[in-house]
């Protein structure tokens, strides 16, 4: 402590002594921390894959489609993934299981082997140009887009372990309420995937795709296919509803129609399929599919529908799944039955239009209106007496809509044309005309 009375330049100073043992010892600090001893290198990051994307699932009658793009980078955005493999697992129970209880009490339905880096280390940064990456040669390329079939086992549709939930205390007895049927409530498949690297450590979960457990609904009936030149129609019979709908009473019975309370039918919709068969099959309707495509983007609700795709020659065999919504997941049907075609141009053109004559020396002209039709492959021209019948008289079809008939003067007589498309169909005549050459 300064004494009382000490000059101000004492006292500075007194309080520069006080803070020089603080600058010593931080001094004295700085050295030790710079000799410090090195520690061992520490081990590259490993690098895990990002989650597979677009992971989804669909339930078809007794099998699940599973669809997702395999991951192409890592975590952290570098390329290419050190990825070696897809694992799917597959739980039956709530849907509310947390991640690691999937993983513990689920089982594991499937592996898609990816191809892996050779060197895990060399990898593309997020903000360099991209390399080509040397990859092994077995499995999905990173990046494609995976499909496949797991069908349902007995015993996927038993509840899997998991921690029993709280559970909450019963709600007292009300009374004076109606009696209405329980909603349903789905038993639940939960779907997941993960990327695993080449050293067995996985990366994060996909997210999450859920099927109803559900008995499927039943397919539809009478599926017929017809075509015209502009489409192929599908059209089939509703298919049946597993709750019975009483008939609405008829007029004038004095009972008023029934409707149920606190159940929600099932609404049902239609998906249309184009079937592929297997190597070697006919085009019958029975023949072994090999794979379908969906080509309603989403269900139909009525029992018709048109595919716009003409393609002379082809056949094309179609089946309709009947899909009903489960708590908010689509279930569809078995297909019971598909139907093929062959589409065969065996629609004719219209009759050329507007037919006029003009007679001169030695010869008639004609002229009509041109056919619109994008297969047509052009005219005949008939010619005969008056009320006799006509015959072709040009030995392959014109490209023009004239033509000109040398004929002796004096006589008179009849034309007609004939448009003709590419295979071949012939249209009706066109009015017929009559005229003489001078």
């Amino acid at each position: 402590m300064v004494p009382a009375g000490t000059p101000p330049a004492v006292r500075r100073r007194g309080a520069r002594r006080r803070l020089l043992p603080i600058a010593a010892a931080l001094a004295s600090m700085l050295p030790l921390a710079a000799c410090g001893k090195k520690g061992p290198p520490l081990p590259p990051l490993l690098k895990v894959p990002a989650p597979p994307a677009d992971f989804a699932a669909e339930r078809r009658g007794g099998e699940v489609r599973l669809r997702f793009t395999v991951p192409s980078a890592n975590t952290d955005g570098s390329r290419p993934a050190n990825i070696d493999r897809v694992d799917i697992y597959g739980f039956t129970g709530s849907a509310a299981v947390t991640d690691d209880q999937l993983l513990r009490f689920g089982t594991k339905v499937a592996t898609v082997a990816v191809k892996a880096p050779k060197d895990p280390e060399a990898t593309t940064e997020p903000d360099e140009p991209p390399e080509e990456p040397d990859l092994t040669e077995e499995g999905f390329d990173q990046g494609a887009v995976a499909e496949l079939a797991e069908p349902l086992a007995p015993e996927d549709f038993t509840p899997g372990e998991r921690p029993a939930p709280r559970r909450r205390p019963p709600a007292p007895e009300e009374t004076g309420r109606p009696l209405v049927g329980p909603p349903r409530q789905a038993l639940v498949r939960t779907f997941v995937a993960v990327g695993v690297n080449t050293s067995g450590r996985k990366g994060p979960l996909s997210k999450r795709a859920l099927v109803p457990l559900v008995d499927p609904p039943l397919p539809p009936a009478a599926l017929t296919v017809t075509y015209t030149e502009q489409a192929v129609t599908l059209a089939w019979a509703p298919a049946p509803r597993p709750a019975p709908v009483q008939a609405r009473p008829p007029e004038g019975s004095g009972l008023l129609p029934a409707r149920y309370l606190g159940m929600e039918l099932p609404a049902l919709a239609y998906n249309v399929y184009e079937v592929s068969l297997a190597d070697g099959a006919s085009g019958a309707a029975e023949g072994p599919p090999a794979g379908e495509v969906r080509l309603t983007m989403s269900p139909v609700a009525g029992t018709a529908f048109e595919d716009k795709r003409i393609d002379w020659g082809r056949t094309r065999c179609y089946a309709v799944r009947t899909v009903e919504s489960v708590g908010g997941a689509a279930l569809e049907s078995d297909a019971a039955q598909q139907a093929c075609v062959t589409l065969e141009d065996v629609f004719p053109p219209a009759p050329p239009a507007n037919l006029q004559h003009i007679a001169a020396e030695g010869v008639i002209s004609l002229i009509w209106d041109a056919n619109r039709e994008p297969d047509l492959a052009g005219y005949v021209v008939l010619r005969g007496a008056p009320g006799g019948p006509l015959e072709v008289i040009t030995p392959a079809p014109i490209a023009a809509t004239v033509f000109e008939d040398k004929v002796p003067p004096g006589t008179t007589y009849a034309y007609a044309v004939q448009a003709v498309d590419r295979a071949g169909n012939r249209s009706l005549p066109s009015a017929t005309v009559e005229d003489t050459a001078r």
